[in-house]
């Protein structure tokens, strides 16, 4: 019984057709185009400052009920989703694949490096769309904190703006080190939002900041894996994608400072910061979800 059911997750996660088929295109995949990912942002940023914008005269939060909890739950449960589907898919693909980089390559090594000429189709490919596409339910957050009065700050609105950049670049640049960086990344997530989700129905608030720690934990994972591309490129044939890596890696590096502005500002000088959207308070372990920078109490 319990054979049979992880067979069927097996096959409706990594060996449907629809999966193995799968092939980035610009004409049969949503959100696939250029125009597309700058309009997006584009209408995301506008539509923020104009909410923005509307509300400045309003002191009351909006209030918004069970919203940001449902749509914290929606995020922890997608993520998992991805997660479990992209680590069942990369097996998958090493097993499928292996024949033709075997002399060359280990496992680990293709996670972070993909041979020169990798296109943006397969298993691995099928979940990375799906990782992009669920970036773009992160900015309702940018909303949500605007709903409820909060400061509208350069880094949260620069911050969703690049996760779905990169996202796209992964894709359209069949880039190296994005198996690595979905699977961390889901991953967090869906430990970091079920924590949101939890604490914003009211259970228990932990002691540890889940929040922070689960960031840094992150920037870590893409510290490390950056280092590993790095390496592979220059002591291999090279790895796929590279060009789009460095633009990708000054973007991460601009997340990195900006983090370890907040974190020294929060930790080392002793600053009081806003709790996440869902649970407002004056001093939090939480952070913000689009956010990870604080707010010093006046």
């Amino acid at each position: 019984m319990v054979g049979m059911a992880i067979q069927r997750l097996q096959y409706y996660l990594a060996e449907h057709p629809a999966i193995v088929n799968f092939r980035w295109s610009h004409i049969h995949s949503w959100g696939s185009t250029w125009l597309f990912l700058f309009s997006s942002i584009g209408i995301y940023l506008a539509s923020a400052l104009l909410l923005s914008l509307v509300l400045i005269k309003r002191r009351r939060p909006v209030p918004l009920g069970l919203l940001p909890a449902l749509h914290s739950l929606a995020i922890a449960v997608v993520s998992a989703a991805i997660f479990i589907g992209i680590s069942l898919s990369t097996v998958a693909e090493i097993r499928d694949t292996r024949w033709l980089w075997r002399r060359s390559k280990t496992p680990i090594q293709w996670l972070l490096c993909f041979p020169l000429g990798t296109r943006p189709s397969g298993r691995v490919f099928f979940w990375s769309y799906m990782f992009y596409i669920s970036r773009f339910l992160l900015p309702l957050r940018t909303f949500f904190s605007i709903l409820r009065r909060r400061p509208l700050t350069f880094f949260r609105l620069f911050h969703c703006s690049i996760l779905i950049f990169m996202s796209f670049l992964w894709l359209e640049f069949s880039q190296s080190f994005q198996v690595v960086a979905i699977l961390s990344t889901t991953l967090i997530y869906s430990i970091m939002y079920g924590y949101r989700f939890w604490t914003s129905v009211g259970w228990p608030v932990s002691c540890f900041p889940v929040v922070v720690n689960c960031q840094i934990l992150l920037l870590g994972c893409y510290l490390a894996a950056h280092i590993g591309v790095l390496l592979l490129h220059f002591r291999k044939e090279g790895c796929n994608g590279i060009g789009a890596w460095v633009f990708n890696s000054f973007l991460n590096g601009t997340l990195l400072l900006l983090f370890l502005n907040f974190y020294i500002r929060k930790h080392l000088k002793g600053s009081r910061m806003v709790e996440d959207d869902d649970h407002p308070s004056p001093s939090s372990n939480n952070g913000e979800s689009c956010e990870l920078e604080g707010k010093k109490e006046s």
